[in-house]
């Protein structure tokens, strides 16, 4: 199949960034190159390092760009300081992470992130490590609730995983579509209604496959520090809980003075790292979301260094 994917708020993403010909820029999840073929296109004496986890999004993106200053690096975007002290690079001037999981993948049924294609359960965006068929046949019921609680907030959890461990001991769980329609016939018929049944469960089984709000929380700090003076970090999310995390931390990054309001002069000598080039998340327009039904939920929010 070929790796096709819409980039999510392609213009808001190459704005914000502001990218100057000659600056260094890191797109932390290349997936088809469309936003780094963007950001690319845009420099001259500059260089972008473009990074991918996947090691099918990494052979399409080294073709894509092959003919723009890029280079294309396998790498989980966590370990970006590495990649950029690799480089002999010192600071950059951007840093895009799009953290949606790409219509590659999703596409792709023998990768295992739909629930609507039959395939072997796997969600890995590495294609190594723990698989999402490790995880459905061999924790424990707590275990596989607590995780739909904690990255699906999926409140049938405790029915799901009980139905779950039960029909395990028939044998194993393999398929997307068996786990779907276990899930489904876990759930009340009234919530049936409320989109897939199967939606959060799947996405919280992804999240922790790829321990993805583990490594996000572990890449913030890293990608704020290597940017230069005026440089920006932008972050496109997909839902609640990495939101959650990016908008909690750009407020830290923010937030200058942090001494009890009742003394009279600041003793913490705190000030603001950055400022918020939009105090709200930038979201897609009337026009994308027509074109584009996968970014509904998708928020850009972008923070400047001071």
């Amino acid at each position: 199949m070929e790796f096709k994917h819409i980039s999510v708020m392609l213009n808001e993403c190459i704005e914000s960034l502001k990218i100057k010909p000659d600056g260094i820029y890191i797109d932390g999840t290349v997936g088809g190159a469309g936003h780094s073929r963007e950001i690319a296109k845009r420099l001259k004496n500059g260089l972008l390092l473009a990074l991918d986890q996947d090691p099918d999004a990494v052979k399409i993106a080294t073709e894509r760009l092959k003919d723009l200053p890029a280079r294309v690096i396998q790498s989980n975007f966590s370990l970006m300081d590495e990649v950029v002290n690799s480089q002999g690079i010192t600071g950059v001037d951007g840093i895009l992470l799009d953290l949606g999981v790409s219509s590659y993948q999703l596409d792709t049924a023998e990768r295992g992130f739909s629930y609507h294609k039959d395939a072997p359960l796997d969600m890995r965006m590495s294609k190594s490590g723990i698989s999402a068929k490790d995880i459905v046949n061999s924790f424990t019921e707590k275990e596989l609730s607590d995780i739909f609680i904690r990255f699906g907030e999926e409140k049938f959890s405790k029915r799901i995983s009980e139905r779950i461990v039960k029909e395990r001991q028939k044998g194993e769980i393999n398929s997307t579509v068996q786990l779907a329609e276990l899930i489904a016939s876990a759930v009340p018929a009234a919530a049936r209604r409320d989109g897939h049944p199967a939606r959060k469960c799947f996405q919280a089984i992804r999240i922790a496959v790829n321990a993805e709000l583990d490594v996000l929380i572990d890449t913030l700090d890293k990608a704020f520090d290597l940017l230069n003076k005026d440089g920006a970090l932008a972050i496109i999310t997909f839902h609640s809980l990495e939101d959650r995390i990016v908008k909690q931390k750009f407020k830290e990054f923010t937030t200058g003075c942090t001494c009890p309001p009742d003394f009279p002069v600041c003793v913490c000598g705190k000030t603001p790292r950055g400022h918020f080039l939009s105090r709200k998340p930038i979201e897609p327009t009337l026009k994308e979301l027509e074109d584009n039904p996968r970014s509904r939920s998708a928020k850009l929010r972008v923070i400047i260094k001071n």
